[in-house]
């Protein structure tokens, strides 16, 4: 009798951990929420006088047609389906999305064009500088707006601790912040190396490269990295590669 894939997901919960659950439910698997991250808005708003404005989640673009951006004139750039997806319902026209979704691949998209433009760049407080520096390396006149913070709630951590006790098939890390923000919460409860240890017994999946360097950084083995940049992708690749392996 196969088992159910028990899978840790670590989306905010603002509506995305509800989706992650019910898709997992869908696929099989037992989710566990462990919400890793909670999004606090700045209040900023992004520039409207760039020729380049690059948006690189869904939430950003939330907040920023909440703020009633007017991108007339500006070339809109998105690092990933979603995020392109998430402008076009809040009626943006998405101008650029690279072939890989990373702030890499944006800024090799973009080198060739960006020489002596403004570009604007709206994102949260953890973005990555290789966006930023990689732009103004190809000439760009770069400004960042920091949209909203990224913090690990204080409840956080019931993951680990299944980790821990070896209570999970599988973990589905979405960013490298949420890797960092479950190992600080596995430390804070006391059980950071059986976690890791746990993880290591599980099937651990990864949205890009970037997530899975972090992960095998700290000591945790990456089993799925999916061609495809999207929770969808990666919750299908995980439970696929988990559950094969689970029996009574």
């Amino acid at each position: 009798m196969t088992q159910r894939v028990r899978a840790a997901v670590f989306r905010p919960d603002d509506g995305r951990l509800d989706d992650a659950v019910e898709l997992l439910e869908s696929l099989g698997a037992t989710p566990v929420r462990d919400a890793m991250l909670a999004v606090e808005p700045t209040g900023n708003a992004a520039r409207e006088d760039a020729d380049y404005a690059i948006l690189t989640s869904k939430t950003g673009v939330e907040l920023v047609a909440e703020t009633g951006w007017d991108r007339t004139g500006v070339s809109v750039c998105a690092i990933g389906e979603s995020t392109a997806d998430a402008l076009r319902e809040h009626g943006y026209e998405v101008d650029l999305v690279p072939a890989e979704f990373s702030s890499k691949g944006l800024v090799g998209a973009l080198t060739d064009a960006v020489d002596g433009a403004r570009v604007e760049v709206a994102r949260s407080d953890h973005g990555s500088a290789v966006l930023t520096d990689g732009l103004e390396d190809a000439g760009a006149y770069v400004h960042e707006t920091v949209l909203y913070r990224l913090v690990r709630p204080p409840e956080a951590g019931v993951s680990a601790e299944r980790a821990a006790d070896g209570e999970l098939e599988a973990a589905l890390f979405t960013s490298s912040l949420t890797v960092e923000h479950f190992l600080e919460a596995a430390t804070a409860r006391g059980v950071r190396e059986d976690a890791i240890a746990g993880l290591n017994d599980a099937v651990v999946g990864c949205i890009g490269e970037p997530t899975a360097r972090t992960a095998e950084r700290h000591g945790v083995d990456v089993d799925v990295v999916p061609d495809e940049a999207s929770f969808d992708a990666l919750a299908a690749a995980v439970v696929e590669e988990a559950a094969p392996s689970r029996h009574d």
